[in-house]
């Protein structure tokens, strides 16, 4: 049982730990329209995946109207060391790095260095006169011998146009989308060396055929769409991508703690991955890594903390501004966080059938009802595959992070059912 490698005395500390920590202000619950009394849910609801070998830890922290009410540390952050969670851990991102990519783009659009219409041919051009990769499929079209080309799995046709900025926002753009191509994008994924950069790497995918005509579907491009931009990032400024988000954007939030690399004397705050097994919570044999020291990965590469996510949260529950930065203008956080893709993200990798949409880099609720989730209309986010998970909602004011290290989908709804439940007015 998970009761014997945590210690009573570390979760008793760990959930009354102040929260001076934080870099908001904190507000009594009720001055915000939350139940103290019902916040304390969250981490009974914790625990109990705790002590249910789901997770071995997490911290959750709930912001309402620009003030903390709930920041906490839950569990352990390592089992077999019995460490306990701290408020400072430091978790990978994995794919909760997307939006701040969006985010950097945005800044650009803004600054009238790009549109979302123009093609990635316009600053790569390796992509200029895309292809769509076909399925071979007998009497469609002339075969060798009753079936394809000897070595062939596909053939392609042009594609309507070429991909554009926000085909690779919004996950319509067929690049590297785990479709048709998906061998060949293994590949090209496996050749990449632990010294190639984003310059050296992407102008290698504009010469993949894309899964599918651009704008027709959404299918999640996990790495190369997010990394494309990065590199668009890139080229535009005139610097690398790490130095981009932390001069733009990790400064100006006082992000102190998000990193690509994460320094050496750091490295004791990570939080150990756990996959979820019959015989409990294991360590993988070997831990995914998303980029590495001289690629910086848009799409999955980015750890950071709870507390330090929040500040970007904020931020666009702010409307663009915080700590006296203005970071983008309420519109476009409007348009980040609004459905751009009309019916196509309802019923994907998991998703409800309907109610959902997506936004420029993450997913919104726009209709809760209809999609039985927990959270009002207009919330926007995107979680990780290693178990982070947060929320954004300008309307209420909100703003929630739950990050742990172990993904698993029954967890959010719970955190989402205790968020909501809290709320009193």
């Amino acid at each position: 049982m998970i009761r014997k490698f945590v210690p009573a005395a570390a979760l008793v500390t760990a959930a009354l730990l102040p929260l001076a920590a934080a870099s908001l202000p904190t507000a009594k619950p009720e001055d915000v329209g939350l139940s103290s009394e019902r916040l304390t849910r969250i981490h009974e609801m914790i625990m109990r995946h705790v002590e249910a070998h789901d997770i071995s830890g997490a911290v959750t922290i709930v912001a309402r109207r620009g003030k903390i009410v709930h920041f906490e540390a839950h569990g352990l952050m390592d089992i077999e060391s019995a460490k306990p969670m701290t408020k400072n851990a430091l978790f990978r991102l994995a794919s909760s790095s997307k939006p701040i990519t969006a985010t950097a783009i945005l800044m650009l659009m803004e600054e009238g260095k790009l549109k979302l219409t123009d093609p990635v041919a316009k600053f790569i051009p390796e992509f200029k006169n895309s292809k769509v990769a076909m399925e071979w499929v007998r009497n469609a079209v002339p075969m060798t011998d009753g079936g394809p080309p000897a070595g062939d799995h596909y053939y392609t046709v042009p594609a309507n146009h070429d991909i554009t900025i926000i085909d690779l926002l919004t996950h319509t753009s067929g690049l590297a989308s785990s479709g048709i191509t998906n061998p060949d994008v293994q590949k090209l994924m496996q050749a990449r060396t632990a010294t190639d950069t984003l310059a050296d790497f992407i102008p290698r995918l504009g010469g993949l055929p894309l899964d599918f005509q651009p704008g027709t579907r959404w299918s999640y491009s996990g790495l190369a769409g997010f990394d494309t931009l990065g590199r668009i990032v890139e080229i535009i400024s005139g610097v690398t991508f790490d130095q981009f988000l932390h001069e733009r954007l990790f400064a100006p939030l006082a992000m102190n703690n998000t990193w690509f690399n994460v320094p050496e004397a750091e490295q004791s705050r990570m939080v150990t991955i756990y996959n979820r097994t019959p015989n409990g919570l294991q360590k993988p044999a070997n831990p995914l890594r998303i980029g590495s020291r001289a690629y910086f990965s848009g799409a999955g590469g980015l750890t950071s903390t709870a507390e330090d996510y929040l500040q970007f949260a904020q931020l666009l529950a702010n409307g663009g501004q915080l700590n006296g930065k203005r970071i983008l203008s309420p519109w476009t956080v409007g348009l980040m966080t609004s459905n751009n893709v009309g019916d196509l993200f309802n019923g994907q990798i998991g998703r409800p059938p309907k109610g959902v949409g997506f936004g420029l880099g993450g997913e919104v609720t726009v209709n809760h009802v209809d999609a039985r989730l927990r959270k009002p209309d207009g919330s926007y986010g995107w979680d990780g595959a290693f178990g982070t998970y947060w929320w954004v909602n300008r309307k209420e004011q909100m703003a929630v992070v739950l990050f742990v290290q172990t993904p698993g989908r029954s967890l959010q709804y719970d955190f989402d059912n205790a968020v909501s439940q809290a709320v009193i007015e």
